[in-house]
């Protein structure tokens, strides 16, 4: 491995499953990839004192503290790394860059497009000012099989693009008893399945496809509306002690929405945290008149690639990513073995510290994320206006009541 002196010192925000994830990645990305930077993380900051110490001390973080501010202020923080509910990203991501550090901040970029807009602003400023980075953490597009479906779309392998279909499927929250948390809070979460899973899909979707959503049709559905409160399980192995103690469910369990990509493609979308049966299943199907590519995370080394012309075998083929010329992939293990939900944290570091560095653009920027945040508050718009929805009752009959 190449020997790098400049240190990258970063801040981390947040000590949940995101932060969990994010240091994992700051950690091991230097040891597997040759970098321009030395990630150095040096400040972990909670919401609770017991708690962000405790976590701190598990995950090695020298420093702890529970006020973002200090990490902001401070001259021995290069980059803060914002793993928070998505009502606080923009405050924390302003003063960042008003600080002039870098800054990672997890999706959805924010609970608006108005935060989203001037985050962007701001990001746009502080890289004319002084080269600062602002990237947002839609991490699918490290996964080795995407990044490679990228490239063959990018090299005209489906040819002109005709239909994009992606659905994003979990099932836990489908038991109604299932506790209370910040995710099923519309003033924190911003929205549920919607913002949460299908931000995902509409990122990978327009990534993939080269192409901006710029019309879309929806419906959003809330199965449970309430819930129990977490404290009410706790200690009692994820069984509900009291379910009569509950809190209001104010987000969206699943959304569903055709879309106009503005390049001429038809798109289809599902986002759920209530099918039964499916742990993780981010999909995504592209047919182009050459050719398809398909793709499912739940067997995430896998990419399906269909050529059209090859007349002797129609049918999809089944690639395994994990052949050193494939993207990432040549910087872990022997051909065949296969990487894990991890790596994508650790090859977003790469990305980040290389954009940093000034070795590659900015990808996803703040402003590819706000595209992402205009579609989804779209979803939301049209998903509300009962009215542009067509009753099958009623289909066929013209407004004089006579049959069409």
């Amino acid at each position: 491995m190449t020997t790098t002196t400049s240190p990258l010192r970063i801040a981390l925000i947040g000590t949940g499953f995101m932060g969990r994830m994010h240091t994992q990645a700051w950690r091991t990305a230097p040891h597997f990839f040759d970098l321009p930077l030395a990630p150095r993380p040096a400040l972990l900051v909670g919401h609770r004192a017991d708690a962000t110490a405790e976590a701190a001390a598990r995950w090695e973080w020298p420093e702890h503290g529970v006020d973002w501010r200090e990490a902001v202020e401070s001259d021995d923080i290069d980059a803060i790394d914002i793993c928070t509910p998505g009502d606080t990203h923009a405050e924390i991501a302003l003063a960042a860059l008003a600080a002039g550090k870098h800054v990672l901040c997890e999706k959805p970029l924010a609970n608006s497009v108005a935060e989203a807009q001037e985050m962007t602003d701001a990001a746009a400023a502080a890289s004319a000012q002084s080269g600062t980075v602002a990237m947002c953490g839609f991490s699918y597009r490290r996964t080795p099989a995407l990044a490679l479906a990228r490239r063959l779309i990018e090299e005209g392998r489906i040819g002109e693009i005709r239909h994009v279909r992606a659905q994003y499927l979990q099932d836990w929250l489908s038991d109604p008893d299932s506790p209370h948390t910040w995710r099923l809070d519309r003033d924190r979460a911003g929205s549920g399945a919607l913002g949460d899973i299908g931000a995902h899909s509409i990122d990978t979707a327009q990534w993939l496809a080269g192409q901006h959503i710029e019309a879309v049709s929806a419906t959003m559905r809330t199965f449970v509306t309430s819930r129990p409160r977490r404290s009410a399980v706790e200690g009692l192995g994820g069984v509900a002690a009291d379910t009569s103690d509950r809190l209001p469910v104010t987000v969206d369990d699943a959304a569903a929405f055709t879309a106009r990509f503005d390049g001429g493609a038809l798109g289809v979308f599902e986002a759920t945290r209530m099918a039964t049966g499916r742990r993780n299943a981010n999909r995504v199907e592209i047919n182009g008149d050459r050719g398809a590519i398909a793709f499912d995370f739940e067997r995430m080394n896998e990419l399906e690639v269909y050529d059209a012309a090859a007349d002797a075998a129609q049918g999809f083929r089944r690639v395994q990513v994990t052949e050193a010329q494939h993207p990432y992939a040549g910087a872990w293990w022997p051909a065949g073995h296969g990487l894990g939900y991890e790596h994508l944290f650790a090859h977003q570091v790469v990305d980040f510290v290389r954009a940093v560095a000034g070795e590659i653009p900015v990808s996803p920027s703040f402003a590819d994320a706000t595209q992402v945040q205009r579609v989804l508050a779209a979803v939301e718009q049209s998903a509300a206006r009962d009215s542009i929805l067509t009753p099958v009752a009623s289909a066929g009959v013209d407004p004089e009541g006579t049959t069409a």
